[in-house]
């Protein structure tokens, strides 16, 4: 279900945190934050947020501004406390890990190409490969330290069954879909009231910005969660269950027209929703096709249907897990945030 489009493999890792290499520079005038006496400098904050912005009409100015950077530092800081870990578990990407990797993303492109997309995206082949180096690195602490401990027993792939035996009925072909859904109006149920769009020019950037970090590979399912408005499908990684397929012909057209062009694991580009009774724009979506199957009853002993099964408790049992090991890694560390600092001073909240 992490799909990346292969002409994107090479953007997989740019907009990743710093991991090592943060503590490489002099000085200490410039940090944003201190992880366990590492530095986060401003320098890469900059960047990251730059990258995030890109494609963009205008970059977000003034509190929208604020909350995107705090956000990126948040991610940051937690991707450094994951680093730290990696090297007391002795779990830090090799160089050999890391050369394997960027030959694997640079292999559907020439010399030339490669070149031209670190370009485009402002970085160095050093900085590129720091973020293979974190990339790999963070996979390998969560494989060991979360999803290794994850089990779905056969037991509980019956009781599943069992439980929704009336989802595997399908009297109509159905779409398995997920949304990251952005609207321009303030909404009390948001979950994240630090990203939420306040008007249409803050909605536009936002699903930008959650499109730059699709086409760099980050998972869907995350940035649903800690992105989408829609405060009924964010909770579980913005999975809208089965639509069949009437019920997409009965939607939006160009929601539909975007889910038929897609295959299993796809995303679809930024889709404008309108209201169809005074033409006024009522948010902006992406959308993801899980899956797409025919209709007719699905036993328990398809194989098709006891990996789907497997496949969403483990997502599922992961997604809360890794929340859970994340806030237990955050309480142990020492974590200075200078930007936050700042922005309350700044504001006369704190003296």
């Amino acid at each position: 279900m992490k799909h990346k489009i292969p002409c994107l493999l090479i953007l997989a890792c740019i907009t990743l945190a710093i991991g090592l290499g943060c503590n490489s520079h002099e000085g200490g005038g410039d940090a944003a934050a201190i992880v366990d006496g590492r530095k986060i400098y401003n320098t890469d904050l900059d960047k990251y947020y730059e990258n995030q912005t890109t494609g963009s009409d205008q970059h977000p100015t003034g509190e929208q501004a604020l909350a995107l950077r705090l956000n990126i530092l948040r991610e940051m800081i937690d991707n450094e406390i994951l680093m730290r870990r990696a090297e007391k578990l002795g779990l830090l990407a090799t160089n050999d890990e890391v050369e394997s990797k960027l030959n694997e993303i640079k292999a559907p492109f020439t010399q030339e190409q490669f070149n031209d997309r670190l370009a485009d995206k402002k970085i160095t082949l050093d900085d590129f490969k720091r973020d293979i180096r974190r990339s790999l690195t963070v996979e390998k602490v969560i494989n060991k330290e979360v999803t290794s401990k994850i089990t779905v027993s056969d037991q509980d792939i019956s009781k599943y069954y069992n439980d929704h035996k009336a989802e595997f009925n399908l009297v109509e072909p159905q779409y398995h879909l997920a949304q990251i859904f952005v609207t321009p109006e303030p909404n009390p149920q948001v979950r994240n009231q630090s990203g939420k769009a306040q008007n249409e020019a803050d909605a536009r950037k936002k699903i930008q910005m959650v499109m730059n970090r699709l086409d760099s590979g980050d998972d869907f399912a995350t940035l649903a969660m800690n992105y989408s408005e829609d405060p009924e499908t964010s909770g579980n990684g913005g999975d809208l269950g089965f639509t069949p397929e009437s019920s997409l012909q009965r939607t939006d057209p160009a929601t539909r027209d975007a889910v038929s062009k897609l295959k299993s694991g796809q995303y679809s580009p930024i889709i404008t929703v309108v209201n169809p009774l005074n033409k006024q724009v009522v948010g902006f979506r992406i959308v993801k096709l899980i899956a797409k199957e025919p209709a007719g009853q699905r036993e328990l002993s398809d194989p098709r249907v006891q990996e789907a099964i497997r496949s969403q408790l483990r997502d599922r049992r992961e997604q809360v897990l890794k929340n859970a090991y994340y806030e237990v890694l955050r309480d142990q560390a020492k974590v200075e945030n200078f930007l936050a600092e700042k922005i309350l001073a700044d504001s006369g909240t704190t003296k």
